[in-house]
């Protein structure tokens, strides 16, 4: 099986720290490609990664050169038309978080990857942290009987310090997308993917102007069960935080660090699953490893895709429904997407 030739398109943060020193690394991959708008930039990260053809015009490098896939790690508002591009190039595409702005430039991505028969994947890369895959399979193990309250938290810096960021009409709104769509898809995944009935939340802008820089809010799911969260790029705390919280009526669960506990008689029993995972930066680099190399996997028909489009349609249908709710300043009933 030959290898991977994958293009990459926008060489900021995340392509530099992740993406491209990852697939340096993979044997079964050629980084055939880059594309940035920034001349000075495209020029000093090809040269770093030793990648030969460079282009400043992705319709150029799509039309320039075999490729098999696509990472676009470009600013939000630009995820529609190059994804739409890619795919009718014939290209399969893997699109960094958020996958648009909205659900109904998603659900277009949908739909031209289903008539050109090619894979979209969007970087949700929480799902493939090692303790999180550990949470996922003790939560589907029941050990902590029937869950009924979840609580997430995540607070830290912007993930960009680009005005793009903060600008609603390129990025879509403000951190209830760079961090809530990550961690409540990540709360989802980890749930089985419950029904949600209505949302709640408020967002804050005491450091921003046309986007939120704090959200909290809640949604109640089916059995009556409940999903709290809080994100924030200014809440003031003594070191960035990444929590998650599930309470069980045997027991309870906490991620980041991995814990689990058992109530078995008056005591409280520690059952947390052993494992030598990586904590950390090191989770985070080890997440998107394990993300690229599905990404390759699924590309080479060797197992089925996760994380895809259909996936990323519900959780745009959840923001939409969140900002409207945040708008109107109410709880409001909400219904899953049909497409």
């Amino acid at each position: 099986m030959g290898k991977v030739k994958v293009g990459v398109i926008g060489l900021g943060g995340i392509a530099q720290l992740a993406h491209l020193p990852i697939l340096k690394q993979l044997h079964n991959v050629e980084i055939a490609a880059v594309c940035d708008i920034k001349k000075n930039q495209l020029k000093n990260v090809a040269d770093k990664f030793g990648v030969e053809k460079r282009f400043e015009d992705y319709k150029q490098m799509l039309a320039e050169v075999p490729l098999d896939a696509v990472i676009i790690a470009t600013p939000t508002d630009t995820h529609y038309e190059i994804a739409i591009d890619c795919l009718k190039a014939d290209k399969h595409i893997l699109v960094e978080k958020p996958v648009t702005r909205n659900f109904n430039e998603a659900l277009e991505i949908r739909k031209v990857a289903a008539e050109r028969g090619k894979l979209a994947m969007v970087g949700m890369n929480m799902r493939f942290r090692p303790d999180a895959m550990l949470m996922k399979s003790l939560l589907a193990s029941h050990e902590l009987g029937d869950i009924f309250y979840v609580r997430a938290s995540w607070i830290r810096k912007r993930s960009s310090s680009a005005n793009w960021l903060i600008a609603k009409e390129k990025a879509g709104g403000g951190v209830l997308m760079d961090l809530g769509v990550l961690l409540l898809d990540l709360a989802a995944w980890l749930l089985e993917y419950p029904k949600i009935n209505r949302v709640s939340v408020q967002n804050f802008t005491h450091r921003t102007k046309t986007v939120e820089d704090s959200s909290v809010g809640m949604l109640r799911l089916s059995d009556e069960r409940i999903l709290n969260f809080e994100v924030s790029w200014s809440l003031n705390s003594e070191k960035d935080k990444l929590e998650l919280d599930f309470f069980g009526t045997k027991g309870t669960a906490h991620l980041n660090p991995l814990r689990a506990y058992k109530i078995v008689g008056e005591e409280k029993v520690d059952i947390t699953p052993f494992s030598p995972s990586a904590k950390g930066a090191e989770a985070y680099m080890k997440s998107y490893e394990n993300e690229l190399k599905h990404f390759v996997a699924a590309i080479q028909n060797l197992i089925g895709i996760v994380s895809s489009i259909d996936g990323a349609l519900h959780r745009m249908k959840l923001m939409d429904a969140l900002y409207e709710s945040a708008k109107l300043g109410k709880e409001l009933e909400y219904s899953e997407p049909r497409f």
